[in-house]
């Protein structure tokens, strides 16, 4: 891979500013294409004559896109560098958001798989990046471009019925609008893409383990996983539980846009405050509570509450999706082998997320009422805070065992 130069002299230092730009603008198109479909899918399913399951399927297919791409994108990246993979990635969000717009309920599908499968790149990618260009700077720029990531799903959720009102727009009109954001991340990358060496001529053959064998692994895995479930059931379901309570669907549109919203504190500090400390134990605990209260204020609490709960539920997934990706930087050793923990725990984790819209759904249509949704997703913030335990200590991830790391003395540490 190229690397990113060192801030040594003016211009190096222009180049660094520029390709952390370009990072950010990578991350604000990681989930806008996504998240600004549930404020709309009422009349997404209108136009086509959707069921609840075709629904659920949709917003399910970004998630399936990402668990095949992600096992892949090493490998892209091994053979094309991560940043002409990147750049490919852009070029392929672009013309899957002009896909789903084509009349056919067909191209609604195949630009959705499309756009999945390019933003899974950069899932993969971007923390090896950062693993390999700024070491010393993870948590801040893990952080940041959670941020980023969390500001502009936000955005996409809370304007999609705004736009949709606009005379000739309609929901296509206000998906495909994020398609110019994508330009403009492709305009800002492409300089860094014309030395993009092969990913793994940093490191030796064989060098790097297989994370399969490796328990620490699979606990990142289903904490990433399972977050991840919750997080897109949230986001698929929420405004259609909201609207089921009479709120009116802009209302319950800007509700998960204020979820998203509250989350950036925890998505920023969360990462900084974990590349601080030999153990994350207390931040999973943390993160963990705020779950547990958003959900039960949900199914239990009083809907005057509403906001509450909703602030709750953000502040905790920030935080956990935020410890996820750093975990892939401080539980590896090298930038390849966190680019093979995140491809694992992405395309896996978001395997078992795919299959959340779908199956929730499928208990709403089949009980009547979200009360039981709410109730399951009360009991896997329960398994996400024992994963999240088994995560956050302080070990790297080896081929069949987990080796201790060295605290800041250069002794070994069992925290």
């Amino acid at each position: 891979m190229s690397h990113i130069p060192k801030p040594a002299s003016g211009r190096s230092r222009l180049l660094t500013a520029s390709a952390i730009a370009g990072i950010l603008l990578i991350a604000a198109n990681m989930r806008a294409a996504i998240t600004s479909v549930g404020p709309v899918i009422d009349q997404i399913r209108a136009s086509y004559g959707l069921s609840s399951e075709m629904s659920g399927l949709l917003t399910s297919l970004p998630l399936i896109a990402f668990a095949v791409m992600s096992l892949l994108a090493p490998r892209i990246a091994d053979r094309f560098g991560a940043e002409r993979s990147l750049l490919y990635g852009l070029l392929f969000l672009i013309a899957g958001m002009l896909l789903r717009t084509l009349p056919a309920a067909a191209g609604l599908f195949a630009g959705t798989a499309l756009l999945g499968l390019a933003i899974a790149l950069s899932n993969v990618l971007l923390p090896s990046i950062i693993k390999r260009d700024f070491p010393t700077r993870i948590g801040l720029l893990t952080g940041s471009y959670s941020v980023t990531m969390s500001v502009f799903a936000a955005i996409a959720s809370g304007v999609s019925v705004p736009l949709a009102s606009v005379p000739g727009w309609g929901w296509k009109g206000a998906l495909l609008i994020w398609a110019l954001l994508a330009a403009v991340a492709l305009a800002v990358w492409i300089p860094f893409t014309r030395k993009s060496a092969p990913a793994a001529a940093s490191y030796q053959a064989g060098s790097s383990p297989s994370m399969f064998r490796s328990s620490l692994a699979w606990r990142i895995t289903f904490f990433m996983g399972i977050q991840s479930m919750t997080f897109y059931v949230t986001i698929a379901w929420l405004p259609a539980v909201f609207h089921e309570n009479g709120m009116s669907a802009s209302a319950a549109g800007w509700m998960l846009s204020l979820m998203q919203f509250v989350s950036l504190p925890t998505s920023f500090f969360m990462p900084v405050w974990a590349s601080r400390m030999r153990s994350q134990v207390p931040l999973v605990l943390v993160s963990g509570a705020l779950s547990l209260s958003g959900y039960s204020g949900l199914l239990f609490g009083s809907t005057g509450m509403t906001w509450l709960w909703i602030t709750l539920l953000g502040l905790s997934q920030g935080a956990t999706i935020s410890l996820a990706l750093t975990f892939f930087g401080l539980r590896t050793r090298n930038a390849w082998e966190a680019a093979k923990l995140s491809g694992m725990a992405q395309s896996l984790g978001y395997l078992l997320a795919a299959l959340g819209p779908i199956v929730f759904g499928s208990i709403h249509d089949l009980s009547g009422s979200w009360k039981p949704v709410l109730a399951i997703l009360l009991g896997l913030s329960c398994i996400v805070i024992v994963l999240g335990l088994g995560a956050a200590r302080n070990r790297y991830v080896s081929a069949a065992e987990e080796t201790l790391l060295p605290d800041r003395s250069g002794q070994l540490s069992n925290n």
